[in-house]
């Protein structure tokens, strides 16, 4: 039997982009033996969807750590093919790793090479999909994400998703919590609940907004990438900054108002869907009014 690895070890927003190319390698593939190998946060995920037939965890060990490096080195070998999703540095180095087999990537000797020197002025998801038609795969359809839209918690509807945190190395990236609080209350004053969601380090943000708007309810740390996936495809509108959340919510159809401060670029990362951005250098000049005007 064939046997396919797709490396994709994160961010969340990158992780989730990889959704079509996944589906799109596992359509190419459908007799092979595919294999995921990413990191532990998406494991659970990956192992529910449909495109894979295995799910390997990299632990990224540090490259003196030689013990993890030669149990990572067995994990990469006795592949017929490697589509590299991450083309980072660290996921091109595991070419010679694995033994240099047919390689689609950014890797030195790669045997399908993602030969565009422009690559990194491209959006994720068109970098991907010119990668991929380059190793052969010519199309990259929107992905069936039915198997996820049951999961979550059932809540009462009308309810709008707000996402207030972003990666804590990034405050930068985040709209100040007293304003999604006050976007929640006017939520909640046209009869639709706010729901706040993300990792249990946002739980101090959801304080700050359920103080300001009591009605609103608080899911932060309670909810799995599948909960929160099927939450956003029953959602009526998500409004949030540039985090991985967002990215999840717009792929299941979600209508999204998504944040972006000066420090990220929108043409290279913004989520793909029913998608509003809103860009201010500083995000603490955006009002609350201008976001809500684009929920109207």
């Amino acid at each position: 039997m064939t046997r396919i690895l797709v490396i994709k070890l994160g961010a969340l927003g990158d992780f989730v982009l990889a959704f079509g190319p996944f589906a799109a390698i596992r359509a190419q593939h459908p007799a092979a033996e595919v294999t995921l190998l990413t990191t532990a946060p998406f494991a659970d995920l990956a192992r529910a969807s449909p495109w894979f037939d295995q799910v390997l965890i990299d632990t990224r060990p540090r490259w003196w750590d030689l013990p993890a490096l030669v149990r990572l080195r067995r994990t990469l070998q006795g592949f017929d093919f490697v589509y590299d999703l991450q083309t980072s540095c660290r996921s091109s180095h595991y070419h010679r790793m694995a033994g240099r087999p047919p390689w689609s990537g950014i890797a030195r000797g790669a045997s399908h090479p993602h030969a565009n020197p422009g690559r990194d002025g491209m959006h994720t998801l068109d970098r991907q999909r010119e990668q991929l038609a380059m190793a052969g795969i010519p199309a990259v359809p929107l992905p069936d994400l039915a198997w996820l839209l049951g999961a979550g918690p059932m809540l009462p509807t009308p309810y709008a998703l707000l996402v207030p945190g972003a990666a804590p190395h990034r405050p930068a990236k985040r709209w100040p919590a007293a304003r999604f609080g006050a976007l929640a209350r006017m939520l909640d004053a046209q009869g639709m609940r706010p729901v706040v969601a993300g990792a249990g380090t946002d739980r101090p943000l959801a304080a700050e907004i359920t103080a300001t708007c009591p009605a609103a309810l608080d899911l932060t740390g309670r909810t799995s990438l599948m909960d929160l996936a099927g939450l956003s495809a029953r959602a009526v509108l998500a409004v949030g900054n540039d985090t991985g959340p967002m990215h999840l919510a717009a792929a299941m159809g979600c209508r999204c108002v998504v944040l972006f401060s000066g420090r990220s670029d929108p043409a290279l990362t913004a989520p793909r869907g029913h998608v509003t951005v809103l860009r201010e250098t500083d995000l603490a000049d955006l009002p609350m009014e201008r976001v809500a005007a684009a929920l109207a």
